[in-house]
């Protein structure tokens, strides 16, 4: 029973922390693509100037840019990934809430950029979009199967490849990953000690019937 109710618990947190972080990019993203349009229509908008600011920009590969133009590849990759997520959150034999929430920031994550990857948020090409993008002329009135990118940082004349709020919960994710690989308990050991805990909580419960 204690182990169920530790999986529900780990599993609603894992579904609050993906929920939180999936709304929270798409509707930054609706935001400040409804106020500064596609790429290549306004100009940067400065919060300090020429060190952070907002630029609508399309990504249609992965995370840097990588692999533009793969978005039938980067979807299929995306479904397996947050498969892998959510089983691994369902089956986690360490209980940790710690990793169902560095889970759900990785599923928020996916989610984010899957939908836009769809075409889910609705944009359709423009006669001068296509220009812009050197789009094929055929593209013209079809959806625009692109992450819509819009966090602007420079690293002194360098400008950071522009990133959005899914992407922020991709890498924090991966780095409390990192941390729990490096810092967690070993699982095994952990496995042995909840079995252990739960026989004796077994043999008092046996006593006092």
């Amino acid at each position: 029973m204690n182990s169920r109710k530790s999986q529900l618990v780990r599993l609603i947190l894992f579904l609050a922390v993906a929920a939180v972080g999936f709304s929270s990019d798409l509707a930054t993203k609706h935001w400040i693509f409804d106020k500064l349009g596609l790429p290549g229509r306004q100009d940067v908008w400065w919060i300090v100037p020429d060190v952070f600011g907002f630029q609508t920009s399309l990504n249609q590969g992965a995370l840097f840019g990588i692999g533009q133009g793969q978005i039938p590849l980067f979807v299929g990759l995306s479904f397996v990934a947050l498969f892998g997520v959510c089983w691994w959150v369902w089956s986690d034999v360490s209980n940790s809430r710690y990793l169902a929430a560095t889970l759900g920031l990785i599923a928020a994550g996916i989610l984010g950029n899957l939908w836009d990857r769809c075409g889910l948020h609705g944009m359709k090409w423009t006669a001068f979009d296509v220009e812009v993008w050197n789009q094929p002329a055929e593209s013209l009135g079809q959806p625009v199967y692109a992450v819509r990118d819009w966090i602007l940082v420079m690293l002194g004349d360098y400008p950071w490849p522009n990133f959005n709020i899914a992407d922020s919960c991709l890498v924090c994710g991966a780095i409390l990953i990192g941390c729990y690989a490096v810092f967690a308990p070993n699982p095994a050991k952990k496995l042995v000690e909840n079995a252990q805990s739960e026989a004796s909580q077994n043999d008092a419960n046996a006593k006092n019937a």
